[in-house]
């Protein structure tokens, strides 16, 4: 084995820089990720999920007495939405609410305004490519609480 005249012997200092260096961009990374996992987490959801889980049970049972079902479609600029009784009558309850978001983040999130278009009950937005979800909520004529979660996927 022959050693070129002007090479520099591999020291322990500088074994010691690449170690330090290697590591270094390792941690480095690492703390980048976890700062941003953490900025774009939305936080908790309820502060005593025992609690909430009992609510739960009993919202599910009076909103699965209502019978009501709910269905949404979306084509270019017009999300289409259809609420029906127990019988497959429509509805058209005095504070139904539509708000659309990512289910991932909140960045996109927005409420719409519901109308009747020509294909019933809608809203005129225009959404991106990717999946939509949207929370339809809704008070019955006895107070029931309705709240319904629909995924949706917008072709690209």
């Amino acid at each position: 084995m022959t050693v070129a005249p002007n090479a520099r012997p591999l020291t322990g200092r500088a074994v010691l820089a690449l170690f330090v260096l290697g590591f270094g961009v390792i941690i480095g990374v690492n703390m980048l990720l976890a700062v941003s996992a953490v900025r774009t987490f939305p936080g908790l959801e309820v502060p005593n999920s025992y609690v909430a889980s009992q609510e739960f049970d009993a919202r599910r049972a009076a909103q699965e007495r209502l019978g009501w079902q709910v269905a949404a479609s979306y084509a270019p600029g017009r999300l289409s939405l259809s609420l029906t009784d127990a019988d497959g009558r429509p509805l058209r309850p005095a504070d139904l609410t539509l708000d659309i978001g990512r289910p991932t983040e909140v960045a996109d999130e927005l409420t719409a305004v519901l109308d009747m278009g020509p294909d019933g009950l809608g809203a005129t937005v225009s959404l991106a490519p990717g999946r939509w979800r949207l929370d339809v909520g809704a008070t019955a004529p006895d107070g029931t609480r309705f709240q319904k979660i629909l995924l949706i996927g917008v072709p690209g």
